[in-house]
């Protein structure tokens, strides 16, 4: 029998497909991808991560054990693609400084919102299902996107092509279908419902980058 994350992962194929099929990545792997628009992502996926961490956070105090809690203790302490931005700021032109005081856009508004209210309102299945669609659609770049051999966008794809997030990937998984073991049917919905949603906002976001959304007032 397929875990429960796969179960997840089969019925978002519609949603990933749209992501991986997103002008934004078909883009970044030939090149024509304009850098200002890169940029703009870069800037903005910066400010997402930060709210991840501040999720995962939320989670670690809802540990139901200590194994559990030493598990997402590590995953706190371990932002694998902060260096990675911190490298790509330079190659872009981009400073601390300007990324500090850029706004996040709506759709990540709204996706980081999502993630917080999960940690705040359930427990760790859901918040863990809420996290697993950002590093799991990332990982599978390296099959679905490759590597670019654009001088800048050829080192964000390298970072995925070598697996630096399968690590990331695996211990989500495992969070998620750990709990989902003796989850009542109303936890597992809600983790459905978080995956899901979470998957929704990955579409979103890839496409508030490639348009470079602003807020409208």
């Amino acid at each position: 029998m397929a875990s429960f994350s796969e179960q997840l992962r089969h019925e978002v194929e519609p949603i990933w497909r749209r992501i991986f099929d997103h002008p934004f990545l078909k883009e970044i792997k030939d090149g024509t991808l304009p850098e200002e628009t890169f940029r703009y992502y870069l800037v903005q996926d910066y400010h997402y991560l930060e709210g991840f961490g501040r999720t995962v956070a939320l989670a670690l105090a809802k540990a139901p054990d200590s194994q559990k809690f030493h598990d997402l203790a590590y995953r706190v302490m371990t932002p694998v693609e902060r260096p990675l931005h911190q490298k790509l700021f330079d190659a872009a032109g981009i400073t601390m400084e300007f990324a500090e005081n850029e706004a996040r856009s709506p759709a990540n508004t709204a996706y980081v919102n999502h993630m917080l209210q999960t940690a705040s309102l359930h427990g760790l299945g859901p918040t863990a299902a809420a996290l697993l669609p950002c590093p799991w659609t990332y990982h599978l770049l390296k099959e679905e996107v490759g590597q670019s051999e654009h001088p800048l966008y050829g080192q964000w794809t390298r970072f995925y092509v070598e697996g630096l997030l399968e690590g990331s990937v695996e211990a989500w998984r495992g969070f998620v279908d750990q709990m989902a073991e003796d989850a009542s049917p109303a936890e597992l919905e809600a983790m459905r419902q978080a995956f899901l949603i979470s998957s929704r906002y990955e579409y979103m976001f890839w496409d508030a980058a490639y348009n470079r959304q602003e807020w409208p007032v």
